[in-house]
């Protein structure tokens, strides 16, 4: 059994689901850009849409009644390792106002490109709500 996670007011994805929560209370955050809820990016600064992604992350997994302390494991594909790495503080600073001092397993890389033109950054999340 498992349930789609859809944000109210969020417009629909074609093709995937923003989140998917699975019995056992295992969430399964599908890839997120930096773009808002009506799939529009309001940046082009890279902490900019780290930030807006890590917040779509967290919208999905209240969806579920999960948290950002559920968060067991996460994986960061961008666009430019340079760009990556020159915010590495600005990264960090978002990530802690938003995510807090949780810390999962996480995985990071460099690829080609994002479905998305504008995306420079995409985060797929995996959470797991205690019983």
């Amino acid at each position: 059994m498992h349930m789609i996670l859809q944000p109210e007011g969020w417009a629909k994805p074609i093709g995937y689901a923003n989140g998917v929560a699975a019995t056992g209370r295992q969430v399964f955050v599908g890839g997120q850009v930096g773009w808002n809820a009506q799939c529009q990016f309001e940046t082009d600064d890279f902490v900019g849409q780290v930030r807006q992604t890590l917040m779509n992350v967290v919208a999905i997994l209240a969806e579920a009644g999960a948290r950002p302390e559920h968060v067991t494991t996460m994986t960061w594909y961008f666009t430019d390792k340079a760009e990556y790495l020159g915010n590495l503080k600005g990264i960090g600073q978002a990530y802690r106002e938003i995510m807090g001092k949780h810390f999962p397993a996480m995985a990071a890389m460099q690829v080609v490109a994002l479905v998305e033109d504008r995306a420079k950054i995409e985060i797929q999340a995996t959470a797991v709500i205690p019983e």
